[in-house]
């Protein structure tokens, strides 16, 4: 009990499936937000439908977080609309991690929040994963800050981010901002000291309780999907995936779709292995070598997504999810080889 406890606290668990997460699930925001850069005033700004006054009403009743109303004008969309951009690929790269994550995390926020009735679902698991992934060590892998051997923020940055937060209402990132500004004290008068060490410590604590989360999140995800799938008719009788394949808004390939969906047996497979593959896994996380069957199972499911009904990013930020459960020798074998490809081109 005691050696738990000590590893509990002193080590970050995870910290490969954790870089995975963090580089899936910021490339899927970058991605979606480089697509959609010609229609953003329309998702999002001041040309959407969905108009600053219907957000503002919904907004005073759901309170949810979002930046945009701070100022009225398409100068401040847009400059959020691109540091969310600039904030996805840097988080992705591992720079500035605790800084970067924080902008992620707001930015993701302030848009989703702007506009709830755009998505596909993908950006459902992003906002989620976004607030769990702030409280994670996410950089101590595959990152430019372990290269540096930091993953902090420097001085001027959070002083920036300071000055940004101080020009709108008092909002939950400053607390962000005033533990990062306690981090940064300790670690500059007490580096050695007692207060380093405490709150290394609950960084770790923290970091563990947030990759537990969301396993438990993915989990979720796929239980509440398998078993809503087996009420449905539809995929009772195996004819489910039969009407997306045969829409035109989810055929990017109309041959390829129509070869797949005029298959009957193909169908009836698909649509009952889908069902199977959501409601076992779960059950699957107590045997090893079922659960990385399992694994590599959906993750084929969703790229196949990502190909036939063109939602790329939705099937990207499924396998970042995914990839929380990815063993860690597989994701070793895998830098193993990408520093040996490396070296051998230099």
């Amino acid at each position: 009990m005691r050696a738990a406890f000590e590893t509990f606290t002193t080590r970050p668990l995870a910290p490969y499936q954790a870089a995975v997460a963090r580089i899936g699930f910021a490339l899927a925001w970058a991605g979606y937000l480089l697509r959609e850069w010609p229609n953003r005033r329309v998702l999002y700004g001041d040309l959407s439908p969905w108009s600053a006054e219907l957000a503002g009403r919904l907004l005073a009743e759901n309170h949810a977080f979002t930046v945009l109303p701070w100022y009225q004008g398409r100068l401040w969309f847009e400059l959020v609309y691109h540091l969310a951009i600039v904030a996805a690929v840097l988080f992705a790269l591992g720079w500035r991690t605790r800084a970067s994550g924080a902008v992620f995390l707001v930015t993701v926020l302030s848009l989703q929040n702007r506009n709830v009735f755009v998505g596909d679902g993908g950006d459902n698991v992003v906002h989620l994963m976004a607030v769990y992934l702030v409280l994670t060590r996410c950089a101590r892998v595959w990152s430019l800050d372990a290269r540096r051997g930091r993953d902090g923020g420097a001085l001027w940055l959070w002083l920036l981010l300071g000055a940004l937060l101080a020009a709108g209402p008092p909002s939950w990132p400053w607390l962000l901002w005033l533990v990062a500004a306690l981090w940064w004290a300790v670690g500059r008068w007490r580096p050695e000291g007692e207060a380093r060490a405490v709150l290394d410590a609950l960084a770790t604590m923290l970091h563990n309780c947030a990759m537990l989360v969301i396993a438990v999140q993915v989990v979720l995800i796929y239980a509440t999907a398998g078993w809503y799938k087996v009420q449905g008719s539809r995929w009772q009788d195996g004819t489910a995936l039969h009407y997306p394949l045969h829409l035109d808004y989810f055929t990017p390939w109309p041959w390829l779709s129509g070869v797949v969906g005029s298959s009957l047996l193909v169908v009836f497979l698909l649509s009952y292995g889908t069902v199977i593959i959501q409601v076992a896994f779960p059950f699957t996380l107590f045997n090893r070598r079922l659960k990385n069957v399992l694994l590599a199972l959906m993750i084929a499911e969703h790229l196949a997504i990502a190909v036939l009904l063109g939602l790329p990013f939705f099937s990207l930020a499924m396998i970042a999810a995914d990839a929380v459960f990815l063993p860690t020798a597989a994701l070793l074998w895998v830098e193993r080889r990408v520093r040996g490809s490396r070296g051998s081109t230099v």
